[in-house]
């Protein structure tokens, strides 16, 4: 591993095209009137910062914490139709979120996304039987018109074959199905980035202090940049709150009366080493309404994820001993032991879904999407799904249009007029970028290790040409960052100048995989931190 010694300092000759210094994005912020302060970094918020400066509105997107740091950082990992509202009769639903799921994966976010095949095991004395489950898989495969084949049933031993720790006492069949897997974070990022390309002007690690008012009216929020106490403000003609788990706490700031307007559920995931390859993923029925996972993801296995009613500070959600407990219990209905034990487990995490005030069963209920107008004229929107991050943004845009006096409407370039499939940067072939990664190495220097070059292009697409030149051009960064991982330092160099990564979790946890694979060691930590300082 690269010693802190030998990490270089390369702050003082940035490459081109280096983000503005925070100061000088806060000084933009502080100078002009937007049209829209979006207030939210998740999905949600980003999405609906992309559309509305595609649409030509000034925007402006900050968030108190990393962008997609919370909830939209944890999730399952999923682009998928979602196969168990086939259960309650919502086929259009489904249909719709199949149109989503494959504009993404395969024409905005190819090199973000990749096609996943599902197997979902029938055991005998299960809540579902094989006839069933075959006639769900394949209307569900209708619905995606056939795109990912036709769902259909095999054999447990055809089924072992890729996935070898398939536990097959009792398994009468394996039904199959096709969805889609991304890495969250960076599909987050790179919608970031399209939001700026388009011109809107974010910034991460800034704190909404206060909102402000003109005669009743929020036309802008007070700030505090936490990484070195800054304060300052934004005005806006219209605000969008779109803070996810925290919607309600800005609600009172805008009205002290405001009631509730959503409810959590909280959703744990386990990430363990794994023992043997998967070609699969594992969809398991625990009963009726709920399935568990088991998904091959980032070199690891992904497991999860709980559902379960939350009431406590969004700040300290965190997996729990019963929560392990219950991930690893579900796990055991279909995966050998031998995979599920507690020494592989290499980091977990929790998020927060966000859902329609109200009664019932969070496990049942509907990720809709909820946007409501407050009392000082202030936009909220809360709840979705990954899925359809790009319709959610589309559909607030719509609301801001139809808003009574149409304030923004002149603006602002209607919805049906842009483009409906706009790639994300970065777009292209990433089997082709990681062939060309390998062969096009620097001449006197080694060549560029296959698993790196395959890391690369699955995480930027062709902007990895660009990590590759900071690697060429300084031999340091070339390296590896942890010898059990594919990434190198030129990575890390990279998000501090190009990504809006100002801490070590930062870059560890949503940049990279380091964290999640457990390799985000004191020395790791501390290279990182250096190399980050080194900014200036």
């Amino acid at each position: 591993m690269t010693t802190l010694q030998s990490v270089p300092a390369l702050g003082t000759h940035p490459a081109s095209g280096s983000l503005p210094s925070r100061a000088e994005t806060r000084d933009q912020l502080s100078r002009a009137t937007y049209d829209l302060l979006v207030i939210g970094g998740g999905i949600l918020g980003i999405s609906t910062a992309w559309h509305a400066a595609q649409s030509g509105l000034r925007v402006a997107l900050v968030d108190a914490g990393d962008f997609a740091g919370a909830t939209s950082s944890a999730s399952s990992k999923l682009l998928h139709g979602g196969l168990r509202y086939l259960q309650t009769g919502a086929v259009k639903l489904v249909a719709e979120n199949h149109f989503e799921r494959r504009a993404v994966s395969r024409e905005v976010a190819p090199h973000l996304a990749n096609p996943l095949t599902f197997y979902l095991p029938v055991y005998k004395g299960g809540p579902h039987g094989a006839a069933k489950l075959g006639a769900g898989v394949f209307a569900y495969s209708a619905l995606s018109a056939f795109g990912d084949g036709v769902g259909h049933v095999i054999s447990p031993a055809k089924a072992q074959r890729d996935v070898p720790e398939l536990r097959t006492d009792n398994l009468k069949a394996v039904a199959v199905y096709g969805d889609d897997q991304m890495n969250d974070a960076r599909m987050a990022l790179m919608t970031v980035r399209a939001a700026v390309d388009a011109g809107a002007v974010v910034l991460n690690h800034a704190a909404v202090t206060g909102l402000r008012f003109t005669r009743g009216r929020v036309t802008g929020a007070d700030l505090k940049d936490s990484t070195d106490g800054t304060e300052f403000g934004v005005t806006a003609r219209l605000v969008l709150n779109a803070t996810g788990p925290w919607v309600d706490h800005l609600r009172k700031m805008e009205d002290p009366n405001a009631a509730p307007s959503i409810r959590l559920s909280k959703g744990a995931h386990l990430v363990l080493k794994r023992t043997r390859p998967w070609r699969a993923a594992l969809a398991t029925p625990i009963d009726k309404y709920r399935i568990t996972f088991a998904l091959p993801w980032e070199d690891m296995l992904l497991l999860g994820t709980t559902d379960e009613e939350y009431e406590g500070d969004p700040a300290d959600v965190a997996v729990t001993e019963a929560d392990t407990a219950q991930i690893l219990d579900e796990a055991a209905f279909s995966i050998k032991d031998q995979q599920l034990s507690r020494d592989l487990i290499t980091y977990s995490f929790a998020g927060l879904r966000v859902l329609p005030g109200g009664p019932g069963d969070t496990s049942k209920a509907k990720r809709e999407t909820v946007v409501t107008e407050g009392r000082g004229g202030m936009l909220s929107v809360a709840g979705g799904k990954w899925t359809t991050f790009r319709h959610i943004g589309r559909t607030v845009m719509n609301k801001l249009a139809a808003l009574p006096g149409h304030p923004l409407a002149e603006d602002m370039e209607p919805m049906n007029r842009l483009p409906r499939k706009l790639p994300l940067p970065g777009i292209a072939n990433p089997n082709a970028v990681a062939h060309r990664l390998l062969i096009d190495g620097p001449a006197p220097g080694p060549r560029m290790a296959p698993d790196t070059a395959r890391h690369l292009a699955t995480h930027y697409g062709s902007l990895a040409f660009d990590i590759a030149r900071l690697a060429n051009e300084s031999p340091e960064l070339a390296e590896r960052v942890h010898p059990d991982a594919p990434e190198i330092w030129a990575q890390v160099a990279y998000a501090r100048d190009h990504e809006w990564a100002e801490t070590a979790d930062d870059v560890l946890r949503r940049r990279t995989t380091l964290t999640i694979r457990g390799l985000a060691t004191d020395d790791v930590r501390a290279g990182v931190e250096k190399l980050l300082a080194d900014r200036d």
